[in-house]
């Protein structure tokens, strides 16, 4: 079965995609402006663990894997929410569940203040990971690298199923084999989206009115659709909250 990675970001910030690089290392995939406000790099996020025992060793990973960055670190702590997945301010809860069969594998959702990220979720559709397509350590560990990735401000490498695997779980694929962990440009890419210091933090913090609402499972619950993919399917949306308070989400379609 072919998979479908959709970016979902608002347009304004489409437009605004970080375009400064360092050598042939560096890579330009971040999405828009948007990063955790800190004081010091550095800093620590911390993903709650909401996870059935089949999940628990791909976040472990997934973890481990993107605190090998130079700006940031992650740890897993016991999650707040269960598989309802609702946000817990200054923190990402990462959750798995039988969501229906509604045509995603996983999805991200970022609640940002301004350019702030302020809270984060994962969800993992055991609806389609509990089949014989996707029931493999490949496909689980992408899809949980990718959809964590997100959290962080990171966008795909490559949005192309017909190029080479590019050996990151940023890319999107057909074949998950050796597209399981973030490569050195997406190391990079973290580096220059947190190059620069706030004078304030919401990394484990209590946002000033941040939603306590979930994201939800559907299109419909996801905001407006700002954008369309190739063939023709709307792949970009953004829920506004007011006070300049916004969700975004991204989407792993199963296709």
């Amino acid at each position: 079965m072919r998979i479908r990675r959709l970016l979902l970001v608002p347009l304004a910030a489409a437009l605004a995609l970080v375009a400064t690089t360092s050598g042939p290392a560096s890579a330009t995939h971040a999405w828009g402006s948007y990063h955790w406000a800190r004081t010091a790099n550095p800093f620590t996020v911390k993903l709650g663990d909401n996870l059935s025992s089949t999940w628990t060793s791909y976040l472990a990973d997934a973890s481990t894997d993107w605190s090998k960055s130079t700006v940031l670190d992650t740890t897993v702590v016991a999650g707040r929410t269960g598989g309802r997945c609702r946000p817990t301010s200054g923190r990402v809860e990462v959750c798995n569940s039988t969501y229906g069969n509604n045509g995603w594998l996983g999805v991200a959702s970022i609640w940002a203040s301004g350019s702030h990220i302020t809270q984060g979720t994962v969800k993992l559709n055991d609806s389609y990971f509990n089949t014989a397509a996707y029931n493999t350590s490949a496909w689980r560990h992408l899809v949980t690298c990718q959809e964590v990735g997100h959290t962080f401000g990171l966008a795909h490498q490559d949005e192309n199923f017909n190029n080479a695997n590019l050996g990151t779980c940023m890319d999107y694929t057909n074949d998950p084999s050796t597209n399981q962990h973030p490569n050195a440009h997406d190391y990079d890419e973290l580096a220059l989206i947190y190059a620069h210091l706030d004078s304030t933090t919401t990394v484990g913090a209590a946002a000033p009115g941040a939603s306590a609402a979930g994201s939800g499972n559907s299109e419909a619950e996801w905001g407006r659709a700002v954008g369309t993919s190739a063939d023709g399917r709307p792949d970009l949306f953004v829920r506004e909250l007011g006070n300049d308070q916004q969700v975004f989400t991204f989407v792993v379609w199963a296709g």
